[in-house]
């Protein structure tokens, strides 16, 4: 699948990720540790080195080829500064995956995971074929709630300890956005 690179807000260049990306996801990872956390699962020590990242990007390369997810960086002057990843891609009568994506602190505000998102729905519809996207959030999480909004995702639901999200299973809103209703053969 060709997925061209992108300029984003500021200079910033959404790219597919790259088996040479181990290291600057690594530190992007250390420097936003903080950040993070209570957003995400929680994450062994291991998480936070260089090998354990490489092991995470070949496999997400591996199912890249396979066409089952999209993995994206968010890159800035040399250094990854966001990820963004198109997962779980249903093809079939289905045509769905599920959207996840995070921005470095020092980058938040900016406009970025509101450019990025719209370029992965329109990625999603016009190479990978999909129908629809969905995307949670906690429910604490206003500014991922904002973005989705911006990016025409309608909220569809709740769902009770989702994910265990920084040591507890947490409540999620659920979003999804139609990309289409093209006529539906395949």
């Amino acid at each position: 699948m060709e997925i061209e690179p992108e300029v984003l807000p500021g200079g910033v260049v959404m790219r597919l990720a790259a088996p040479g990306d181990a290291a600057a996801l690594c530190a992007a990872y250390v420097d936003n540790r903080k950040h993070l956390q209570p957003w995400e699962p929680r994450r062994p020590e291991d998480f936070f080195t260089v090998g354990d990242q490489r092991i995470r990007l070949e496999d997400r390369l591996r199912e890249f080829a396979e066409g089952r997810l999209v993995p994206w960086h968010l890159e800035a002057d040399g250094r990854i500064v966001g990820a963004i990843t198109l997962t779980g891609i249903v093809l079939g009568p289905f045509r769905s995956a599920c959207l996840g994506y995070w921005i470095a602190a020092d980058q938040q505000g900016r406009g970025l995971a509101t450019a990025a998102v719209e370029r992965v729905c329109g990625v999603a519809r016009e190479t990978v074929g999909l129908h629809r996207i969905e995307a949670t959030t906690l429910v604490d999480n206003a500014g991922s709630q904002r973005v989705l909004a911006k990016c025409g995702f309608e909220r569809i639901g709740l769902a009770p300890r989702y994910l265990a999200i920084n040591g507890e299973w947490r409540d999620h809103r659920m979003f999804q956005r139609i990309l289409h209703d093209d006529d539906p053969q395949i």
